[in-house]
């Protein structure tokens, strides 16, 4: 599927244009069109990557709630792009699908234990402009996962926000990674009209 973004694709070419290409093609199955907006500026991309990748590595915080923060996040946000991919990894890393699709209307859903929930709605205040984090949404958190995962936790949030806000703005959106592992969202969140239908 190929979208209109606000910043045309380039052809991503040289060495590392090949090894990303590549690296796209093994871990999503395609090259996703937002590979192509970035490769205007190759150094940047690379920085991203590089910090996406070493955020992967952070182990405080417990793996499903981190999934869920960022695409709470995301959602809160409106960046269609990001849920589709994060409904498509939570697939492929053996998250809990059922709540991945549940993410988008969190507050409705049932199938959320009161930590995650808690989670999410942290997730969402620091999304909000001004940010609405309260002193008690940090003691509670503090209290149940401690410091370094919510350190960890606050983290996280903060990169899907430039992940997300980056997205939105260059008119990124879905490309349905998520349907290649049969993992339609069962909801969306719709902002900006950039959430898949």
């Amino acid at each position: 599927m190929t979208t209109t973004t606000r910043v045309p694709a380039t052809e991503i070419t040289g060495i590392y244009g090949t090894l990303l290409k590549a690296m796209s093609r093994r871990m999503l199955g395609q090259v996703p069109d937002a590979a192509g907006v970035m490769w205007h500026y190759p150094a940047l991309l690379k920085d991203m990557m590089r910090f996406g990748r070493r955020s992967e590595s952070w182990n405080r915080l417990d793996p499903d709630l981190a999934s869920l923060a960022t695409m709470a996040a995301a959602g809160a946000v409106g960046c269609s792009f990001c849920l589709d991919l994060h409904y498509f990894m939570s697939h492929n890393r053996g998250l809990d699908e059922a709540k991945a699709r549940e993410v988008p209307r969190w507050r409705q859903s049932e199938v959320f234990t009161p930590l995650e929930r808690r989670v999410m709605e942290y997730a969402e205040a620091m999304c909000q402009t001004p940010l609405t984090v309260t002193d008690e949404m940090s003691a509670a958190l503090l209290d149940e996962l401690g410091a370094p995962a919510l350190l960890e936790l606050t983290a996280r949030v903060g990169a899907m926000n430039l992940t997300a806000r980056s997205n939105v703005a260059l008119g990124i959106r879905s490309q349905e990674f998520s349907a290649s592992c049969g993992l339609p969202p069962l909801a969306s969140a719709a902002r900006n009209g950039l959430a898949p239908a």
